[in-house]
């Protein structure tokens, strides 16, 4: 039935920018979350025009549309939860504009997050948002996910950097919202389309600030024997109004595997440590780094090391971000999880999660935003055992609502997506989301845009039916 729709594409794209069968299918079925869904026809345009037209399309054949960057999110956002077409934007990569007097860049969406910094690096300036999989991730995806990264506590998640957007809505429509120079009269709807997880409209060009690098950047590591004084080193910290740029942690099981793999200079004989960033002027950057290793000293740190230059301090960054692959040495699949709690509340969120390892068998590492109360913990688990799976998305429920029990949310910068979507009563009441419903309906009506994403299945989309497998494709009823 799509095969007049992928002749239409190929008159389009091109035959080589058009995927249909199902070896090349593959590929597009997953993205770095646990879950699956496999699209019917995969296109790559390079241009908006391109977008419009196969929107346009898609619609006159009634398929849904799946908006997709590099495929690096955690929440299935970028899956076709019911089959359909998948708009791939890695071919629209191009920075179209580095504006260095008024720190500003307009990018496609498919620019990969450190190729910003790297073009834009030798005028002194860089792209501030920076998660994980900065070198592999598109601004397009941190734009749909709202995505954070390390240095939030700082400077924000991606929604504080988009000045602009240009998108494409679900009748091929090309809108233009927002102002290059920020703060445009009326309705803010570049934030309103900033993490709608492409549920809204397709993002096509994208306006973003630079940030300026600073005169000064100190790298902490703070190295405890307990993560109950690790955690309470965080939560002092911010009681002492105290803003470091970045504040993240790492327990002593997973600190071990990630030094076995990088070699980052993590202590391997410690239960946990604190990587810490100040930046800013020189004076206030030293004042800061003497403020903070009092209150790690204060909280019975064995050490805090201070990194001696440029080269220790991107090894020891280098270990933060590739945490999540040092893992995958260790067991056949991991689970990412994404909850946010009050600072206040870190070691007693710490000691739950331990206790849910224990309850469902696992062991549960803990690599997070610690700043930001923004918690990343990781359930190893062998997807090809059902019941290891199912005791793994259990664990990782009680996980999550916790997080809400204790006035924390969901996500904080994965989204919501397929993995989230039946957990959202935990937060919003029918009323909210009969308002999330009249807003989504302004713009998506049909829900041809990455339909059964965000809203719970019991909440509109009662219609979709999906059984969860880490090891086959799903099934849509």
């Amino acid at each position: 039935m799509y095969s007049g729709l992928i002749r239409e594409f190929e008159d389009l794209l091109g035959p080589s920018s058009v995927l249909y069968r199902p070896e090349d299918l593959l590929l597009y079925e997953y993205d770095g979350s646990i879950e699956k869904g496999r699209p019917n026809v995969v296109v790559f345009p390079t241009t908006t025009e391109h977008v419009s037209r196969i929107v346009k399309l898609s619609a006159e054949h009634h398929f849904p549309i799946v908006g997709r960057g590099a495929g690096t999110g955690l929440s299935g956002g970028a899956l076709a939860r019911t089959g359909g077409v998948m708009l791939v934007f890695a071919r629209m990569n191009r920075i179209f504009e580095l504006d260095v007097e008024n720190q500003r860049a307009t990018v496609q969406p498919g620019v990969v997050n450190y190729e910003l910094t790297r073009a834009a690096e030798a005028h002194g300036l860089y792209f501030a948002p920076d998660p994980s999989s900065w070198k592999s991730c598109t601004i397009g995806g941190n734009v749909a996910e709202n995505a954070g990264g390390p240095h939030t506590l700082a400077y924000g998640v991606t929604t504080n950097h988009v000045t602009a957007l240009e998108v494409v809505l679900p009748d091929g429509e090309v809108l233009r919202v927002g102002s290059t120079h920020g703060d445009a009269p009326g309705y803010d709807l570049t934030g309103l389309f900033v993490g709608s997880e492409g549920t809204l409209a397709l993002v096509t060009e994208i306006t973003v600030k630079l940030s300026r690098k600073p005169e000064a950047v100190k790298t902490l590591l703070a190295i405890f024997e307990s993560v109950d004084d690790a955690a309470d080193t965080v939560v002092d910290i911010t009681a002492r109004a105290i803003t470091p740029a970045a504040c993240e942690m790492l327990d002593g099981w997973t600190l071990r595997a990630v030094e076995d793999y990088i070699h980052a200079g993590f202590p391997t004989d410690s239960a946990a440590v604190l990587l810490i960033e100040v930046e800013g002027l020189a004076e206030t950057v030293a004042a800061q780094a003497a403020a903070i290793t009092e209150v790690c000293h204060a909280h019975r740190a064995r050490e805090v090391r201070l990194a001696r230059d440029n080269a220790e301090r991107n090894l020891l960054w280098k270990g933060r971000k590739n945490a999540f692959g040092a893992l995958g040495r260790l067991a056949p699949s991991n689970y990412v999880l994404d909850g946010v709690i009050p600072r206040s509340k870190l070691p007693q969120a710490l000691r739950r999660i331990r206790q849910i390892g224990d309850q469902y068998g696992f062991q549960i590492g803990n690599i997070f935003h610690a700043g930001d109360g923004n918690l990343h913990p990781i359930v190893l688990f062998d997807p090809r055992d059902k019941k290891q799976f199912e005791r793994a998305l259990q664990a990782a429920a009680e996980i999550i609502r916790h997080c809400v029990e204790i006035g924390g949310a969901l996500t904080g910068e994965h989204g919501v997506g397929m993995e989230k979507s039946e957990l959202m009563p935990l937060l919003f009441s029918d009323a909210d989301f009969a308002l999330m419903r009249r807003v989504h309906d302004a713009f998506n009506p049909d829900s041809s845009l990455n339909p059964g994403k965000i809203f719970p299945l019991s909440k509109g989309c009662g219609e979709i039916r999906v059984r969860h497998s880490s090891s086959s494709r799903l099934r849509v009823d």
